[in-house]
């Protein structure tokens, strides 16, 4: 039986995860090499692979409690970080983590954030301090992720879309980006912007707004904001997120990026 199979038939069936064991390990091994991801994009849409996601809630169930130590910090954990970071050209300054089934292209900077199993970080990204990788996201090249920013983990249901963050994106301090959230490529939040499944995206640059929910277009830039919701005791200011304009096209993103945070006034 092939080691997908197996995975599926013991994610089913938990009485015979054992059988399953040199399975999961393998799986998990690919993915901290790269070899497979949790999501791929495919012909333009992010497709699951849900038995990889299986693979992981297995992995868990099958490893033990173990005592790490880093010099004089210590941990006690079912997940090792991951190792050989100096030959896989990706730098993590302490006390940053990588855990262990995560895959990091070559130059990729992990500053003293967190990236957790299951990840993907694409090459020359920035994880910037405090900056968290949540389970399964996918997170593309030339990103920058600033401080605090809190990318959630998506690893059940086994089908669900983890976070996408897509290549050249700029995700300002503080933001939040969760249930499936995509941002697509050359998108760039604000500071304090939440992205979750059911936040309003209004699109303000049109004639007419235009709203969008659980994804943010292409090249937008993206501000925090409220609008009005009627209650029985009152009117509340609910959580939403506007579109305000967008990154002009050019070959020279960092520059098109600079120009974008100052003519739209972009606090990141």
């Amino acid at each position: 039986m092939s080691e997908r199979l197996l995975i599926e038939s013991a994610y089913q069936d938990r009485s015979g995860l054992g059988g399953a064991r040199e399975a999961v390990m393998s799986a998990i091994a690919r993915l901290d090499a790269g070899e497979i991801r949790v999501a791929e994009k495919i012909d333009g849409v992010w497709v699951v692979n849900e038995w990889i996601k299986q693979a992981i809630l297995l992995y868990f169930g099958l490893t033990e409690m173990e005592l790490m130590e880093a010099g004089p910090l210590q941990f006690y954990d079912k997940i090792p970080p991951k190792r050989n970071l100096e030959a896989a050209g990706v730098r993590v300054v302490p006390p940053g983590t990588v855990r262990y089934g995560a895959f990091c292209e070559p130059g990729v900077i992990v500053m003293p954030g967190y990236v957790n199993i299951g990840a993907y970080v694409g090459a020359g990204t920035m994880v910037d301090t405090w900056a968290t990788v949540g389970s399964c996201a996918q997170i593309g090249s030339g990103v920058h992720l600033s401080g605090g920013v809190g990318i959630g983990g998506v690893l059940e249901p086994p089908n669900a879309r983890p976070v996408v963050v897509e290549n050249g994106a700029f995700v300002g301090s503080r933001c939040i980006v969760t249930e499936g959230a995509l941002i697509e490529e050359g998108a760039v939040l604000a500071a304090n912007v939440t992205i979750t499944a059911s936040t309003p995206i209004i699109d303000l640059t049109g004639e007419e707004r235009v709203e969008h929910r659980g994804r943010v277009p292409a090249r937008s830039v993206v501000v925090p904001g409220t609008r009005p919701k009627e209650f029985p005791g009152g009117t509340a200011q609910l959580a939403c997120a506007y579109i305000i304009g967008r990154r002009s096209a050019s070959t020279d993103d960092r520059t098109s990026l600079n120009e974008a945070l100052r003519t739209f006034e972009v606090s990141v």
